[in-house]
């Protein structure tokens, strides 16, 4: 439950405000979006778990669909409903209990909890509930950080000013996340994001299929663009992103390149 409280409070701090809105996060909400409006091309009822702020929600409800924003952080949902534009409903609830009827959504994202799950019993009960509250033929999205992210930034930015790995606290986190997948923030890097799960693809996958659903496809979201050196120059700019997500249209389902992509998205149908 430690765990847990650490991630409860990381986020009832305010970590998800603007993180979507700068740097590497624009390009994951646009390519999370993309991604998603290739399954959902109809009106339904969404159930956005573990939502956030409700970025995605939002989005959802401007498209027109019906969305139930639950979200373990009352300070997140309370932000939620204070800048809504496009109204949707907004509760406090926990992945691992839902409380919706059976079978009552048509899609179930779960953009958060899935990595911010420490525990293979606590993940199981998150799909569990996706499971029971969609119908027959309903659509799971399901977020995964890989379990090279935190390596793999890291030594992006060697010798560039941030030199972490010469730490011997950071080193022994990437040592104890690259041999086991959990994530422990150190006391000495807050600035980090809270205890996580980090996946490979194979194993978020057979999590999802574990529950019962059938998996229908996988996708890299941010791909292996991020590691471009001047990102957010080149995105600004139309024809350089357009050639960046030419490059991870191209390589999504790539699976040897599946964990240098920070983020990876696995689509189920009960």
């Amino acid at each position: 439950m430690e765990n847990i409280k650490e991630v409860y409070d990381f986020y009832n701090n305010g970590a998800e405000i603007d993180r979507l809105e700068h740097g590497l996060g624009i390009v994951e909400f646009y390519r999370s979006k993309e991604i998603i409006s290739k399954y959902i091309t109809e009106k339904s009822t969404i159930y956005d778990i573990g939502g956030g702020i409700g970025k995605y929600s939002e989005w959802l409800a401007e498209l027109g669909h019906d969305v139930t924003l639950i979200e373990l952080a009352p300070t997140a949902v309370a932000y939620a409903k204070d800048n809504m534009t496009t109204p949707y409903i907004a509760e406090v609830g926990d992945a691992r209990e839902i409380n919706k009827p059976a079978e009552s959504a048509d899609v179930v994202l779960l953009m958060g909890p899935l990595y911010h799950l420490q525990n293979r019993n606590d993940r199981e009960k998150a799909l569990n509930e996706a499971y029971r509250v969609l119908k027959k033929g309903g659509l799971l999205i399901t977020a995964g950080i890989s379990k090279f992210s935190s390596t793999t930034w890291a030594l992006s930015v060697y010798g560039n000013g941030c030199d972490f790995i010469d730490d011997d606290i950071y080193i022994n986190m990437l040592k104890h996340e690259l041999s086991t997948g959990e994530h422990n923030r150190p006391k000495e890097y807050p600035f980090i994001i809270a205890n996580a799960y980090f996946h490979t693809i194979d194993e978020l996958r057979n999590e999802v299929r574990k529950s019962g659903f059938d998996v229908v496809d996988n996708h890299a979201v941010e791909g292996c663009i991020w590691i471009t050196p001047k990102l957010d120059e080149k995105w600004k700019d139309t024809d350089s992103r357009n050639r960046l997500l030419d490059i991870i249209h191209t390589t999504e389902h790539e699976e040897t390149l599946m964990g240098l992509s920070p983020h990876f998205l696995v689509i189920g149908r009960k």
